[in-house]
């Protein structure tokens, strides 16, 4: 019997076009919110993988309008009682359940605040949808897995449509039209690619790496590893991972480098060269032969994308490396190592 994470990982390109051909509206009306006058920054509340949509956000967003995108501390309006002022900002909840109360509290205390709301979310009948004063919905339809795949795109889709809309850029809007078919193609290709991690043999943990927009990637890369497989993988910057951490990886150690050409990639085949000097296994994620030629596993990027919308690309070859430690460690796709689907954090 298929599982239900291998349908869904299938599903992926015909929900990102169904998000892309039914939410530029809404897109419209958060996009005025974005260029309200007293809005200086954006403050975004969120939990798992939609915290690593909100690091996509952090670029994207940040380029919109030229203004600081911040992560909330829920913890300080939830167990602490003290939320911070929050004058100048608009406040997003990305949340694929729609139910985190932590997340549902920022937003609520930022309505006390008189400032404006957004939700991102799959499921426009959630508390989190409820507070907020706009809703950009997932359109991912429903989602089975515990491991989260097509919202997780969808979250980066509805952020990337965010930024064409409200900087009225009509050539990132036909770019982003045609991410679905490059999502596809992917999908189909990286499926049999995975299958070359079989050759690093053994693994008890490794890292992540990647820079720049895929910052993303390499978070929910690492944490798809995790919740399928069990394995220990930590996501880096390349810039932080030359500040020190580098030192913990030896001989053999596993190391995914997500490295799409683009303004990052020369960071990223610096990085890749201490890497490889340092005996790191290396399963690459790449668009450029250089950087692929230095792969103990190579996972080519089948299509050249817009840098900035490449992380709606790159997270396939994560997604299916993911699924297939989990195969070769024996893990149930759709209930890995006792986790629930939606976890309530206060």
């Amino acid at each position: 019997m298929t599982a239900h994470l291998e349908v869904e990982l299938r599903d992926q390109p015909v929900a990102l076009e169904r998000l892309l051909a039914t939410q530029r509206e809404s897109a419209e009306r958060i996009a005025a919110l974005l260029r309200r006058d007293d809005v200086g920054y954006v403050l975004i509340a969120s939990r798992g993988s939609s915290s690593n949509a909100a690091r996509y956000a952090q670029y994207v967003l940040g380029r919109a309008h030229r203004v600081p995108v911040s992560f909330a501390t829920p913890s300080l309006y939830t167990l602490y009682g003290q939320p911070p002022r929050l004058d100048g900002a608009l406040v997003l909840g990305i949340s694929q359940s729609g139910r985190s109360p932590d997340v549902k509290e920022v937003l609520e205390e930022a309505k006390r605040q008189g400032r404006p709301t957004v939700a991102i979310t799959n499921d426009v009948a959630s508390p989190l949808a409820a507070v907020a004063d706009e809703v950009l919905a997932l359109e991912a339809g429903e989602e089975l897995a515990v491991a989260a795949t097509k919202t997780y795109l969808n979250s980066l889709g509805a952020i990337a449509l965010l930024f064409a809309v409200a900087t009225k850029d009509e050539e990132a809007l036909h770019e982003l039209e045609r991410i679905p078919a490059n999502v596809a193609l992917q999908i189909e290709r990286s499926w049999d690619d995975a299958r070359r991690l079989d050759r690093l043999g053994e693994l008890h943990g490794g890292t992540v790496v990647a820079r720049g927009v895929n910052y993303a990637t390499a978070y929910e890369t690492a944490l798809k590893i995790r919740e399928l497989s069990g394995l220990l993988f930590e996501a880096y910057s390349a810039a932080d991972l030359m500040h020190g951490p580098i030192a913990a990886v030896g001989s053999g150690w596993p190391v995914v480098a997500v490295a799409p050409r683009g303004p990052a990639f020369e960071s990223m085949a610096t990085a890749l060269g201490a890497l490889k000097e340092r005996g790191a296994r290396l399963v690459v994620v790449s668009d450029d032969d250089r950087a692929l030629a230095k792969a103990d596993a190579a996972l080519p990027l089948w299509t050249r994308v817009p840098e900035w919308l490449s992380p709606l690309v790159a997270v396939v070859p994560g997604q299916l490396a993911a699924l297939r430690l989990a195969q070769l460690r024996g893990v149930d796709l759709d209930a890995p190592l006792g986790l629930h689907k939606v976890t309530l954090t206060r």
